[in-house]
């Protein structure tokens, strides 16, 4: 499955990132997938498909799953509710978290105790003793499982940090409403066939920007929020228009931004930071990079 648009092809910017310890991730999740009940795929709301692992549907199987939407709070609502309808279509529960402040915490555990219901009554059928409820948190780098994981513990269990690889080996971590939680570290696949999901996951920090060339990940970024969202570009950085050339539009951003260096020329790499990460941080204001009506 990919956009139904041309592929974006940009010779500057090919982003192909795949660590070694992805690999290893990869052979954690499928040696342990049997010791869980339901797997939590955590994508980013921002970039629901890109975020999305195309190697875990094929690693969990028929295994019981839940997405959860993080940065809900990023997005508008309308555009949360077309990829929950998205989901919903193809058999899977899709719900809005905010891993930061907690919100959609509690739907998150009662969705996990309806899914688990019935292996729970076969247990009381036989005499048992109802286990904790088993699961698995799997997503890209820097989509927020640790701090989801905290939310879910009520204590800060696991580290976090605002950049790709913090989490870095397997753990087990109770949480709430008798359950227990196998983290994983974040896990992308190793080749993108398809530069614009490579260039969303870029541009929300699920890739490394130390190796990338920030300048021109800046003005892409800048080129795809004019498409998107020009009205809050203008109104964010006080432009009079979009430009016809994103060069432009950024060169527009960093003047009024006063990003003059000693020789009276535009310094290119701040405003492309400056503009990634007032994205990151929500600045520009509520925008999702992609919809469901694109991979029709």
């Amino acid at each position: 499955m990919s956009y139904n648009n041309e592929y974006l092809r940009d010779d500057n910017l090919n982003i192909n990132w795949y660590p070694g310890h992805m690999k290893k991730t990869k052979e954690l999740v499928q040696s342990n997938l049997k010791l869980v009940d339901i797997v939590i795929e955590l994508l980013d709301a921002r970039i629901p498909f890109s975020s999305r692992n195309p190697d875990i549907d094929k690693l969990v199987g028929d295994k019981p799953r839940i997405v959860l939407l993080n940065k809900s709070d990023m997005c508008e609502r309308d555009d949360l509710d077309a990829w929950i309808t998205y989901y919903h279509k193809k058999g899977i529960r899709a719900i809005p978290v905010n891993a930061m402040n907690g919100d959609g915490i509690n739907k998150v555990i009662n969705e996990c105790k309806n899914q688990t219901k019935e292996m729970m009554e076969k247990f009381s059928e036989k005499g048992r003793r109802a286990r904790a409820i088993r699961l698995m948190i799997v997503g890209v780098p820097n989509v927020g499982k640790s701090s989801l994981i905290n939310k879910l513990s009520g204590r800060k269990s696991t580290q976090t940090g605002d950049r790709p690889g913090v989490t870095k080996g397997k753990q087990w971590v109770k949480i709430k409403g008798n359950m227990e939680l196998l983290d994983t570290p974040g896990i992308l696949w190793p080749k993108f066939d398809d530069q614009r999901v490579a260039l969303n996951l870029a541009f929300t920090r699920a890739i490394k920007d130390e190796i990338l060339d920030v300048e021109t990940l800046g003005l892409r970024l800048i080129e795809r929020l004019s498409e998107i969202a020009p009205e809050k570009l203008i109104e964010r950085y006080k432009i009079d228009q979009i430009n016809e050339s994103g060069l432009d539009t950024m060169e527009a951003i960093g003047r009024k931004r006063g990003f003059i260096m000693g020789n009276k020329e535009l310094d290119y790499t701040r405003t492309a930071t400056t503009v990634l990460n007032e994205f990151r941080e929500g600045k520009i204001g509520k925008i999702t990079l992609e919809s469901p009506l694109e991979l029709e």
